[in-house]
């Protein structure tokens, strides 16, 4: 089993930024392809960002795209996704998933992905 923690969401003023980190302790993240998805109050959880474990592919939703930026950690156990130029919009819960099986590339959907962190909070607003 893989268990995920998230962490370094909080409160940022719009145009501000954070970076989020997904670690798995003593698990090499290199080997499955991980997706952040989000959920915003009342709103279905979408997913956000993904690099893949082979082929170095990457994935962004249209609306964060020049502004995240998905990244592996020098220690294989931990991704990043940095956020810049936040905007109220992005206010939501983030998660990060480990993918298995699928290993060339990120999907978009959520059923793909065997293992869930907890979720780290990230609200934008002045």
């Amino acid at each position: 089993q893989l268990h995920l923690v998230e962490s370094g969401g909080g409160l940022v003023q719009p145009g501000g930024s954070l970076r989020l980190s997904c670690t798995a302790s003593g698990i090499n993240l290199n080997y499955y392809t991980i997706g952040w998805f989000r959920q915003a109050p009342g709103k279905e959880r979408e997913i956000v960002a993904g690099i893949s474990w082979s082929g170095g592919n990457t994935y962004y939703t249209d609306s964060v795209k020049g502004r995240f930026t998905i990244s592996r950690g020098n220690a294989k156990n931990t991704v990043y996704l940095q956020m810049n130029s936040l905007k109220p919009e992005d206010t939501a819960a983030y998660y990060c998933a480990a993918d298995r099986h699928n290993s060339l590339y990120v999907s978009q959907y959520e059923d793909a992905y065997d293992y869930w962190g907890q979720g780290t909070q990230v609200t934008v607003s002045s």
